[in-house]
This record gives structure tokens, sequence and C-alpha cells, in this order.
């Protein structure tokens, strides 16, 4: 039975309800009424009668009788201390819709979890999403049945029994040489400029970009440091901004040189804030100071607008539409199509094994299959009429806006 009373604190009434916990230990749980003191004591009274009636202890499930979709809401409250606050967003969205609701229609007790049932689910999905994303629900069921057997609820990890769906080869979208250089030209004075150039000739991802710091900037030894990164996800359907001093990974954090043209841009840049700020005064964020892609107020360009105002600005000069992460894809097809070998492509972008570079730009490396072709064509010593000959195109590089060329292959290296 639950007990009660009325509690002034603060000028508001509060209800303090008395019960016994499933141990037999006497508990207590206020509740405001959000009703002031003054003239609404009856109305204190109605509610706390209803709260009375109402009011269902916590009573802790234990682990044997909890519901999978239970078990869940409870293995990710203790995961969000061990991983990244962006993969903790990530992974609360996924089970959220559809992981939760899918298992809490299906009544399935955590001990009671069977292979099937997470194929079935694994097999609807499928029907909806592509097979990357149920990988990533794969993901979230396998490591918190994980958790599960390590602290003994179950013996087995029912999901480790599962063949994992088939994920489709990823192919990027890509700008030529002439693509990019009419992208630059439209950027031009922008808030988009220094977020494009950096994917685009550097391939920095919209983190690495956005996030990049003057302090990471040496303008003395020509050097840019990626280290820094602001990323942007939703927490119960808030938007959330998360600045992090490290990178996706430790092979992100990479040295790069910085060629004459991009540096003039950013002194430019630097020059253009600065002189912002005077004119601003007050009204000049402070907060943001150490960031290059900033607004005429200093305020941090946050991740997302680069996302939404990209494509606009390719649509408002009819260039053809791509995602701003495959700037990152076209500055790797340009190192390829200069003949830079895919292991320097691998550190020039950040990757952390080799093939992962391999895996996503081999089909972009028509160079090497050239040399192959005419090694064949040598060693057979063909006899054709007319001689087959194996042409290269020449693929011009990317202009130094100082009137120069920058060659990537040479720029990686200096």
């Amino acid at each position: 039975m639950v007990a009660g009373h009325l509690q002034e604190k603060k000028g508001y009434f509060y209800m303090v309800l008395t019960y016994r916990d499933h141990e037999g230990k006497r508990k207590s749980k206020w509740i405001s009424t959000k009703l002031p003191v003054k003239g609404n004591k009856k109305r204190a009274q109605e509610m706390l009668r209803e709260a009375r009636k109402t009011f269902e202890p916590d009573i802790p499930v234990s682990m044997e009788d909890m519901l999978f979709h239970e078990f869940l809401g409870h293995w990710l409250e203790i995961a969000k201390n061990t991983i990244q606050l962006t993969t903790y967003a990530s992974y609360a969205s996924m089970c959220k819709s559809p992981i939760v609701p899918y298992f809490k229609d299906k009544k399935i007790k955590l001990i009671d979890l069977k292979p099937k049932d997470i194929q079935d689910f694994y097999t609807l999905q499928l029907k909806r999403v592509k097979a990357s994303t149920v990988i990533h629900y794969h993901t979230i069921i396998h490591r918190s049945l994980k958790y599960a057997v390590k602290i003994d609820v179950i013996p087995v990890n029912p999901a480790s029994k599962i063949e994992r769906p088939r994920q489709e080869r990823f192919i990027g979208s890509f700008y030529d040489k002439n693509e990019v250089n009419q992208l630059f030209e439209v950027a031009r004075g922008t808030k988009l400029e220094i977020p494009i150039l950096l994917g685009a000739f550097y391939g920095l991802r919209r983190s690495e970009a956005v996030g990049l710091k003057w302090s990471a900037i040496d303008f003395n030894n020509n050097t840019l440091i990626v280290r820094h990164t602001v990323t942007s996800f939703s927490i119960d359907g808030k938007e959330m901004i998360y600045a992090s001093d490290s990178t996706k990974n430790k092979s992100s954090m990479r040295t790069l040189p910085l060629v004459p043209a991009f540096k003039e841009k950013l002194l430019a840049a630097k020059a253009q804030q600065e002189s912002n700020r005077k004119l601003c005064g007050r009204s000049y964020s402070k907060e943001f100071l150490d960031y290059i892609c900033v607004n005429e107020l200093g305020v941090r360009i946050r991740p997302n607008y680069v996302t939404t105002a990209f494509p606009k600005l390719l649509e408002e000069h009819g260039l053809r539409k791509i995602r701003f992460h495959d700037l990152r894809h076209s500055c790797a097809s340009l190192l390829l199509a200069n003949n830079v070998p895919m292991k320097q492509i691998q550190d020039w972008l950040g990757h952390s094994d080799f093939a992962t570079t391999a895996n996503i730009y081999a089909h972009l490396d028509f160079n090497s299959k050239l040399v192959s072709a005419q090694a064949m064509v040598d060693g057979l010593n063909f006899v054709i009429e007319p001689k087959l000959e194996i042409q290269k195109d020449e693929f011009a590089l990317i202009p130094d806006r100082s009137g120069g060329e920058n060659n990537p292959n040479t720029s990686a290296h200096t």
C-alpha cells in the first residue's frame, strides 16, 4: 500500500509518497505538484489521492526475467560510459527505432532469445533498408549480448551464430579535375570555400574540415595537422555538437604539406577574421577564436550547415549533384590519375589500414591496369594490324591559384 502526505518546499506543494520495496525496506518519493502553496491546498490534496492510487513503485526485474528489449536499454546505459558520445547517439537512435519496438512487440525474454529470432528481425529489415544498415543493427545486438555472456546471464551469444548480411560494395561519386576547378570557382568568397578546398584538395572529412584550428597550421614550416574534429548528432530529437581534440582513429591524425595556394587562402581568411572581430566588437564570438571555419560573427560553422548548404550551392550553379563527402573521393581519384601509389593515398586520407583504401578506390586505379595491359602486349608480342597500342590520357592537375601547378604526388612528400 502506498501512503503519502503533502509537503511545502520553496513555496510549492510536493507529494511525498511512501512504500515498501521488494526487500521490505521503506522508501519515499517526492513528486512536485507544480502548484503554489497559496490557494491550492484542495487541488494538491486531490492530486495526492490520485497519485496514491496510480503510483507503481520501481521494482527491479531480475536478469532472468528481463525481456530482451529491456536488457538493451540496460546495456545501452552501461555502454554510454565506454564509447564515444557520437557512437552512443547512433546506438540509441537505432535502438529507439527499429530494434526495441520490434523485440518489445515479440516479448522475448533475454534468456529465451534464439538465433532465429534475430535472423527473422534482420530478414524483415532487409526489405526496407540496405545491408550496411542491418550490419549496424547487428553490431548493437551482438555487443549487448556479448555483455550478457560476460556477466553470466546467458551461456552463449546467439548473435554469434548468425550470418551477417553481405554488405554491398560502396562506389562513391566523384568530380573530375574540370568539375573540381569549377566548384572552386563558384565557392570562392562563400562560407563553404575553405571546407570545400579542404575536402577536395586534402581529402578531409566534414568533421575534420569544420574542426580545423589555427593552432594546427604552421605557416613557418608550411604544414597542416589534422587532429581536431567537430561532429553533430541527435539525442532524443535534440541536435548536439561535439568538439574533440582527437580524430576518428589514430591514423586519421596526420600532417599534410601546406601548399602555397592554400597558404595564401588561409592567410587571407585569418586577416578577414581579425578585421571582422574589430568591426563587430562585443558582438564577435570569443568562443571559437581558434577555429578556421567561422562566419562573419566568429561563430563556428555547424557540420549540418555544410551538409545542407553544399547541395544548394551545386544546384544554384548547375553543377552535378554529389555529397560533400564525395569531395574526399574526388581527391583520391585525382591522386590516382596522377600516379600516386595507393599506399600514399592511404596516408593522405588517413585511413586506418590499406585494405580500406584499396577496397574503396581499386575500381578507379585504371593506370595500373594500363601498365599491366601493355606488359601483356609486349610479353606476347602481338602482331595485329593495325598495331595494338595502349593509350594513356593525360590528366591535368588542380591549378595553383598562384599560377603554377601543384602535383599531388609531390605535395604528399614535401
